[in-house]
Order: C-alpha cells, then structure tokens, then sequence
C-alpha cells in the first residue's frame, strides 16, 4: 500500500454534496482532523450557495469539484487519491408532482454513478452512505413501545399504496440504501450505511437547512404541519446533532471493525414533549402547543445501541440541540420574542 495513504496528515476524503448542512459540518471535522477533503457541488460558480465552503478552505487543504448525481462520470476526478467516500447528498424536491421522476430515480442512479466512480478509482477504502430514519422506521404498526433497529426496513408498500405526506422522500432513502448494498456486495465494495435521526444544531449554512426548519416550526410557525406528519409517518420525533453525526461518519469510516448499518438518534420525543420543553426553557418566545389526540404517546424509538456498542459517544443532548438552533435562527432576524 502507498504509504503516504497512511501517513496521519496526508489522509484524503471526498465529501458527495457540500452545499448540503451535514455535508459542510462533516467537511470541517475532516479539515481539522488533518484530512485533505475534495468536495462535490453542482454549481460551482454560485458563490452564494459554496460561500461556506469557501471559509472552510481557511482550516486546511479543500478542493470543490463540480459533480452531479445524474451524470454518470462526473465523480472520477473528484475520487481520486481519496481513501473514503462520504455519499451525503439526495435529491430533494418535496414540491414535487412526480416524486418517482423528481426524487426516487435520481437517488437509485445517483448511488449507482458514485460506486460506479469508486470502483473506477484504486484508492477507495471505504464508502460511507448517508441513509435516513425514514428508510427504517415507517410503517403499519399499531400500537407503542417498539424498537427499531438496524434489522428494519421501511414498508415500501404501504407508502406506495398511502401516499402520505412527502411519501416520495422515504421511498427514495430506502430504495438508494437497498441499492447502495447490492451493488457493494456485487462488486466487492467496502460500504457502511449511517441512519440519522432529523438533524438538529447548529449550521454554517446563510439559509437554514428543511431539518432545522422542521425542528423550529413550533416557534416559528412554519412547517408544522411536516413536524406532525412526520411523528403520525415515523411514529416519532427523534434528533441529533449535526456535529455528533458527522463525527459518527467519521468515526465509522476510520473504524476497521465497523460493519452493515448504523442508526445515529441521541434523543426520541413526540410533538407534545417538544413543546413543553420549549415553553419551559424559552418563555420569551410563543410556542404551539395546541395539538390533537395521538401525538402524545410516540409509538417508537430510534435505537443506536449498535454504535454506541462500537464505542461512539454522543456529545449533545435535546437542550444544546436547540439552543444551538435558537441562536442560530435569532442570528438570522428568523424567530422574535413575543412582545411582554
């Protein structure tokens, strides 16, 4: 093996999607690890949207390399000389008529188009995918107190006969994670899929990322009606912190033992519970907390035993989580106190 792969300060990863909220958190825990850290965006000329990555550039060696899930060789470049692939972006469109056309085959072919690249690579380590809840915890369960770990898989077809809210997304992360495991264990692919809870925190994003938007809807009004979709869909809310995931990615890509999936929750709650835990630690703000039967009792909880058995800790609790985001949409001019 080369052996200046190895040395600590010449390690080098490429992080699939950078514009992306996790994706830039993950980039700087990689920069200041001592990686060099190639990165892919669609545009790289809109300099609004890689603003942050540019600032990023100041922690260490980061290249952005334009790439698009869609176009089958658009990775190769951006692979080269890296030992691990970090596959954090999905294609999101929730205004979508079409979510099969709009979301779902463009996440399958994105999959195929990086391992494709990787293989095409001789660096490769290891690929590490960034699945999601969505792909293990939805289903026609009824009833509460049930665990879900990483044997579960969303049923497909209740989502496809249903058609719940935003129903195209969760069939997408699962069909993307299927197909990331077969075309690995066809092509002999070293592969680790991490399942995320919503993320929360904070974000180096200008515009604030659809999961911290979710997480804040019960000050700020908008979006609750997905935060409640995605409790009666998910059968919970469970979080974690965009920093603890990232170092989880990191800590599973480096982790020679580490093996199949990995759920990555730090907390499971319900709509309710958010809401009193708003009102009691920010009285300044108005917080809803008018909601219907059968919000209160989750029917589920996220368990990441796994990782943590692997000897992953989690930094951050529900509180830092949103006193992260507070400041962080106070920063913003997007949330303000109630007027006494």
């Amino acid at each position: 093996m080369d052996q200046t792969l190895t040395h600590t300060g010449a390690k080098k990863a490429c992080v699939i999607g950078g514009t992306g909220n996790l994706a830039s958190i993950l980039i700087k825990h990689l920069l200041q690890s001592g990686y060099k850290v190639n990165t892919t965006v669609r545009d790289p000329e809109n300099e609004k949207k890689i603003a942050h990555l540019r600032q990023l550039q100041e922690l260490g060696d980061l290249k952005i390399f334009k790439a698009d899930l869609t176009d089958e060789e658009s990775f190769d470049s951006s692979f080269s000389g890296c030992e691990y692939i970090f596959h954090v972006a999905t294609p999101i469109n929730f205004k979508s008529e079409d979510p099969e056309e709009d979301m779902i085959k463009p996440a399958i072919q994105g999959v195929i188009n990086v391992f494709k690249s990787c293989l095409k690579s001789k660096s490769v380590k290891r690929v590490i995918y960034t699945s999601s809840a969505a792909a293990v915890s939805i289903n026609n369960d009824s009833g509460t107190g049930l665990v879900m770990n990483e044997e579960n898989w969303t049923d497909i077809e209740f989502l496809r006969e249903k058609k719940p809210f935003n129903w195209g997304y969760p069939i997408s992360k699962m069909l993307a994670e299927k197909t990331a495991w077969e075309f690995a264990e066809e092509n002999k692919i070293d592969l680790v899929t991490v399942i995320p809870a919503l993320i929360a925190g904070n974000s180096l994003l200008s515009d604030p990322p659809s999961s911290l938007s979710l997480s804040m809807s019960l000050i700020t009004e908008m979006h609750v009606t997905g935060l409640k979709e995605m409790q009666k869909l998910s059968g919970s809310i469970s979080f974690v912190h965009v920093d603890d995931l990232a170092r989880a990615h990191l800590f599973l890509a480096e982790k020679e033992t580490a093996s199949g999936r990995y759920i990555c929750c730090a907390y499971n709650t319900s709509v309710p519970e958010i809401a009193d835990l708003l009102i009691q630690r920010y009285p300044k703000y108005n917080v809803l907390s008018e909601f219907q039967e059968g919000l209160s009792i989750p029917k589920l909880i996220l368990s990441s035993e796994k990782l943590i058995n692997e000897g992953f800790r989690f930094e951050y609790g529900i509180n830092e989580m949103y006193d992260q985001m507070i400041e962080y949409f106070e920063s913003k001019g997007l949330i303000k106190a109630k007027e006494s």
